[in-house]
């Protein structure tokens, strides 16, 4: 018995030592060193006019970094907090921890560097290190054109200061080791012509992560044969839940029997004011989806998003859109 025991000991000694310099040795190897560049972004008109459009609208940088108001129709971002962060994104939306949205008004990032910011932006990568959870896509902003990338930096640095700090995030295990080695360097890809429609339309559709919210994913993983199909559950004030639609072109259940006029129409009818001034009652319709930004997109633009969604696969997906929980 004594020699078991013994024998046990050294075995779980050896575990021990294994897992502690395992640990060791993933947090040497992660996340890899992605070097700052040492670059001034030049402000010009052009830049921020682009960066302005693409912040607000093409991209919804302000949907996630300001406060969201869901008292009102489509949760319409509240004036004056535009880049303070702290929006929660947490395991109710089926998130591995609970994560926050950063300040990226000058009191969050106003000491940063232009290219400590566009690593943030497009390889996941804060300024003391840190990994950022990929609810930030920068996965995909990696890939964008660079001169969209700058003239978003270029308008950041516009912002009015917001004193404000939000909470610190958290990635539960195994999360917190796996986002350490899903930063990689960017790839910056030229924006397609806009004669070339599909094409352009899929770099909007990309930039503006449209299936991060209508593809299910398992394991943070999209789930093959489900793109754009929709049924992504998020709960919302007011004992609601709302699905994202399926927006493929699917005659039955998506976009298959839309027309190019009536998808754009659909997205400007939400630009009138009074559309994100509509108060929200609990147990009325609701939707996550943030139409009063989107609503800001040229025509020429989504008419593009819309010409890119009728070449992926129609696949049939009935949605319920909205549901009251029942409260017992």
């Amino acid at each position: 018995m004594k020699k078991f025991k013994k024998i046990m000991l050294i075995f779980l000694a050896l575990v021990v030592v294994l897992g502690v310099s395992g640990y060791v040795y993933f947090n040497q190897q992660y996340p890899k060193q992605i070097a700052v560049e040492d670059i001034k972004i030049e402000v010009t008109p052009a830049r921020l006019e682009r960066g302005k459009y693409i912040f607000n609208h093409a991209a919804g940088c302000v949907d996630c970094h300001s406060t969201r108001d869901f008292s009102k129709l489509s949760g319409p971002v509240t004036p004056g907090t535009e880049g303070k962060g702290g929006e929660k994104f947490d395991e109710e939306m089926g998130l591995p921890g609970t994560f926050y949205s950063k300040n990226i008004t000058p009191h969050g990032v106003g000491n940063w560097t232009d290219g400590e910011l566009v690593r943030a932006i497009t390889e996941g990568i804060s300024k003391d290190g840190t990994v950022l959870f990929p609810i930030m896509p920068y996965l995909v902003y990696g890939k964008m054109d660079k001169e969209d990338i700058y003239s978003v930096v270029a308008y950041i640095r516009t912002l009015p200061t917001i004193q404000y700090d939000p909470p610190k995030s958290t990635a539960n295990f195994p999360m917190s080791m796996i986002m350490k080695t899903i930063p990689t360097e960017k790839q910056f890809t030229p924006k397609p012509d806009k004669s070339n429609i599909v094409a352009y339309g899929e770099y909007l559709t990309k930039g503006a992560s449209c299936s991060d919210c209508h593809t299910p994913s398992k394991d943070g993983v999209p789930i093959p044969g489900k793109e754009f199909t929709g049924g992504i559950e998020f709960n919302l004030p007011g004992n609601t839940v709302v699905r994202t639609a399926n927006i493929t072109p699917d005659n039955e259940t998506g976009l298959g029997l839309w027309t190019k006029e009536q998808f754009i129409k659909r997205f400007k009818q939400c630009s009138d004011p009074a559309y994100g001034n509509t108060p929200y009652k609990p147990g009325e319709f609701q939707t996550i989806m943030p139409w009063t930004l989107y609503a800001g997109l040229t025509e020429e633009d989504l008419g593009a998003i819309y010409e890119y969604l009728r070449t992926i696969p129609a696949v049939k997906n009935q949605v319920e859109k909205f549901s009251v929980k029942s409260q017992y």
